[in-house]
């Protein structure tokens, strides 16, 4: 017969296999509340609306800003289960972590190895819209040059700590959002005045301010909208990964679920009412207004605000997502930290951390290298592969909160503990559901492809799945 397992008991591992943790550099508690969050908005990275616009807008039927809706909804549902689980396992593994204790070490492994797929390449899109950015400046200049200086910085910056990171991204998230709300601003005055993208709103028949079209309109469809909403699951990926700072943050259990809800959330808000307006400024097929439909930012800069306007908010562009890209090199890091820790993969390189630096240096490197590799990608193609490992990790966490709180733990008797353990997770797995139901088919081919390489890799270091994926073992230190 199961044994009832206790609030504070953990689950079952593998027996010591080598001397104490404690022996070595360890990941440092440094960072505060305003940290977490000013991470989490820097890799999420606000101005990613306008690079999203076109392809969201032309999916969604021309409802962005519904299309942010559903998807905020399955993110703030999520980001509650998120919450759950650093409680219960405050460590930097995320939803590798969460699965693997909650559900089944073998579990744990193929979520997390899904979830690189999302963590591993964000890095790689910031550096693809920085490209993006900088060719549309300085067209003359070979796209490499770009890639390879911004790559090294990310790695530079990284190296540098966590703290460091935090700092540095502050002043550029400041920035950041006051130029959407100069930018906003100036799509409304036009509004105001009687004008979008195309002219005189009179003329042809447009929507003025304040009306419900860019949420719903005749056109509008459900699948369509959760299309949208599958895209824009990329615009939310850093909200997720700030629980792989769980072993960096003071006060994990309470600081960090307030720190991934509050940057949930802020960035939905910003999302929402930016592309409301600018819904209303474009609000037909974006083929009429965009050349790359898939790459909207630079032209969206001009037909608002002119050259000069462009050129200005662009440059600063380059920085925000160097940002972005530093924030989302930091979480990657340390999830492959983590499963270097436990084993499942090389450990003395993957969980190796700095004693100068306390930084898994090792992998900020290995990160660096992977991102040069954005010089033979196209941005849509990597925006899908994400979507593929977000909606993954999104699930699992989900499921993670069920099979740890009611399956292991049992807590169902209570009203509270039903809504807290069943119906915000079965809630937020069913919205995610509905998203994969509309997953891009190129991001499921690719994304099931790499799942399969996983799986191979697990079947060979459990001797044919005859035994778990290794653990760590934190009792031991």
């Amino acid at each position: 017969m199961r044994r009832k397992t206790a609030l504070t008991d953990r689950p079952p591992s593998a027996p010591r296999t080598s001397a104490p943790a404690s022996s070595h550099p360890r990941l440092q508690k440094t960072l505060l509340l305003w940290h977490v969050v000013i991470i989490g908005l820097a890799y999420i990275q606000p101005m990613t609306l306008l690079d999203t616009f076109g392809m969201v807008s032309r999916d969604s039927l021309q409802h962005v800003p519904a299309s942010y809706f559903v998807a905020l909804l399955a993110v703030l549902l999520t980001s509650l289960s998120y919450g759950h689980m650093i409680r219960r396992y405050p460590s930097s593994g995320s939803a590798y972590t969460y699965a693997q204790k909650a559900i089944h070490p073998n579990v744990g492994f193929m979520v997390g190895w899904s979830s690189l797929l999302d963590y591993l390449l964000s890095p790689m899109v910031n550096i693809l819209l920085a490209k993006i950015y900088l060719t549309a400046i300085f067209p003359e200049v070979n796209h490499w040059f770009w890639i390879v200086g911004l790559t090294a910085v990310m790695v530079l910056v990284n190296l540098r700590g966590i703290r460091f990171v935090a700092h540095f991204n502050g002043l550029i998230v400041f920035f950041q959002l006051l130029i959407i709300a100069i930018f906003t601003f100036m799509v409304w005055r036009d509004l105001h005045a009687g004008h979008n993208a195309l002219g005189a709103i009179a003329e042809h028949g447009g929507n003025r301010l304040w009306n419900l079209s860019p949420f719903w309109s005749a056109q509008a469809e459900v699948g369509a909208l959760i299309t949208g909403a599958t895209i824009l699951c990329f615009s939310f990926t850093g909200f997720d990964s700030l629980s792989s700072l769980a072993e960096e943050t003071r006060d994990t259990e309470n600081t960090l679920p307030k720190a991934i809800f509050l940057t949930a959330l802020i960035s939905g808000l910003i999302f929402i009412a930016a592309t409301y307006f600018l819904q209303l400024y474009f609000p037909g097929d974006p083929k009429q207004y965009f050349e790359a439909v898939d790459e909207t930012q630079p032209e969206i800069l001009f037909l608002v605000g002119g050259a000069l306007f462009k050129s200005v908010v662009l440059a600063f562009a380059i920085i925000t997502v160097m940002a972005s890209g530093i924030a989302a090199h930091a979480g990657v890091s340390r999830l492959m930290y983590v499963m270097g820790r436990d084993g499942v993969i090389h450990k003395r390189f993957f969980g190796h951390i700095s004693p100068k630096s306390f930084t898994p240096s090792y992998n900020i490197v290995l990160v660096g290298a992977v991102a040069l590799t954005a010089g033979f990608l196209n941005l849509e193609y990597v925006v899908a592969l994400i979507s593929f490992g977000a909606l993954t990790a999104f699930s699992f966490v989900n499921l993670s909160v069920l099979a740890e709180y009611v399956w292991r733990q049992q807590r169902w008797h209570t009203v509270g503990d039903v809504l807290r353990y069943i119906v915000t997770p079965v809630l937020g797995f069913m919205s995610v559901g509905a998203m994969w139901l509309k997953v891009e088919m190129t991001s499921l081919t690719s994304g099931l492809i790499w799942g399969s390489i996983g799986l191979l890799y697990l079947g060979i270091i459990t001797g044919g799945f005859r035994s778990a994926a290794p653990q760590y073992r934190e009792d031991i230190e």
